[in-house]
């Protein structure tokens, strides 16, 4: 266990006017700032009725519920209290001012779980997992976050760090026992085995489509086509607000726009774009710029036409670059009934489109009268469960994950690339794959990564 030197106090709870506010107080001087504040602590992990009064002066603050967590049996290890209080701004204001008076600090973003982290309560990605239990929005990133936050990744990975330190002695015995042939040359087998099959794993586990991290941020869906088709309005139908700015002028929409939306829980993140053509200016040129980009990186581009007319062409880079394309042809009110089966023809310089890059369908919308809404809603939520869907197993969910396990793949490869003689170079080659694993669950102290996960959280967490 960590020993700290000082005591944090914080809002434990989202800030501003409230039912109930939550104060949580860790570290050596709980106990002692909870007898200034309540009088006689109550029995350990025990709701209490107690009157809060400033130390100073005795005067009621408010009636709270006071909770005393005993370390190291607390989040954070250490002795922990919170107090339930009225969600008043100024009750909350007195009691971290009379914290403070008793010797307390206010803590930095994400202190209280730093320190359930030193004191070996949770690791790295128990804590990225509660953090992103948080900030999940829709159901899907709930359920993954939870499993994240209750071990499923820790235990995945340190099982597989389990085996490469089986690896790691095999080899080193094979080192000890150099002079004994059939010794050494069983051991550096042996080795190569759990290597072999490790990498298979990590090879399997690599190869996900990047599902988890896509679940984390948003499947994102870019649309994009000519001015004037219709985009902006497509966006505020789906969004059911007033989102993007709507004009018969060409060339509205000169940055992105972007709406998160909550499709069957599914997490999804619709950017409006730049209409594209010949630029008339530097600014729409830029706008421009950015449409293609997004588009290049989007899990899903809705290219919108026209559905009387012919659209402007699919500009080879979103052709070449974007993972899925679904034709959206808009404003189908103003055709004639005899003339909708000839939209997916007619609409979206779709003979631009090379031979196995045609969209996956075509869908009739208008955004006037709604019509054909539910359709490209129920096409696009198909398209996001699809690529997101959950497989067998615990998923990457953070690119630093990715990142990791990479280099731990190249050690692994960097090995089985080694001749048996070279028994030091490969020891080496496990030493390095055994600490990018560790930098994953902080096993490996690496002091920037763990700033990095640990500002992710709130005052309070």
């Amino acid at each position: 266990m960590t020993t700290f030197d000082d005591t944090i106090c914080a809002l434990s709870s989202a800030p501003g006017r409230a039912g109930v506010s939550v104060v949580r107080v860790s570290g050596p001087l709980a106990r002692a700032a909870l007898e200034g504040l309540a009088g006689p602590l109550p029995q350990p992990r025990r709701a209490t009725l107690r009157t809060i009064r400033e130390p100073l002066t005795g005067q009621e603050i408010d009636r709270a519920i006071i909770l005393l967590y005993a370390g190291p049996s607390s989040f954070t290890g250490e002795d922990v209290v919170e107090i339930l209080l009225h969600g008043g701004r100024a009750v909350v204001a007195s009691v971290l001012s009379a914290l403070r008076g008793l010797g307390c600090r206010l803590s930095e973003p994400g202190e209280f779980a730093r320190r359930a982290f030193e004191n070996g309560k949770i690791d790295l990605t128990e804590a990225e997992g509660m953090a992103d239990l948080i900030d999940a929005e829709t159901e899907a990133q709930r359920r993954q976050a939870v499993a994240q936050a209750g071990g499923v990744l820790s235990r995945l990975y340190e099982s597989w760090r389990g085996e490469l330190l089986d690896a790691m002695a095999l080899t080193e015995a094979g080192i000890d026992f150099s002079d004994e042939e059939d010794v050494a040359a069983d051991a550096a087998d042996r080795a190569r085995e759990i290597v072999v099959a490790l990498t298979a794993k990590l090879a399997q586990h690599l190869s996900d489509g990047r599902r988890g991290e896509i679940l984390r941020e948003g499947f994102r869906v870019v649309l994009a086509g000519a001015p004037n088709v219709g985009k902006s309005s497509l966006l505020n139908a789906l969004a059911r607000r007033d989102a993007a700015i709507v004009s018969p002028v060409a060339g509205t929409t000169r940055d992105v726009i972007e709406v998160r939306l909550d499709l069957d829980g599914l997490p999804v993140i619709v950017s409006d774009t730049a209409g594209i053509r010949e630029a008339q200016s530097d600014v729409e040129r830029e706008g421009i710029r950015r449409t293609i980009e997004r588009g290049r990186a989007a899990d899903l581009v809705l290219w919108v036409v026209e559905a009387a007319g012919v659209g402007a062409v699919l500009p080879d880079e979103l052709v070449e670059a974007a993972a899925t394309i679904v034709l959206v042809a808009n404003k189908c009110d103003l055709l004639k009934r005899q003339d909708k089966a000839n939209v997916g023809r007619a609409a979206g310089g779709l003979p631009s489109m090379r031979r196995g890059l045609l969209p996956l369908r075509v869908v009739d919308v208008s955004t006037l009268t709604g019509e054909g809404l539910k359709d490209l809603v129920d096409v696009v939520a198909d398209i996001a469960r699809e690529t997101i869907a959950p497989n067998d197993g615990p998923v990457i969910t953070q690119a630093r994950h990715r990142e990791a396990l990479e280099d731990c793949a190249h050690c692994l490869q960097d090995y089985l690339a080694q001749d048996l003689l070279r028994q030091e170079v490969a020891a080496e080659d496990l030493r390095r794959a055994a600490q990018s694993l560790g930098r994953i669950t902080g096993r490996v102290d690496a002091e920037e990564v763990l700033g990095q996960v640990f500002s992710r959280f709130c005052i309070g967490k």
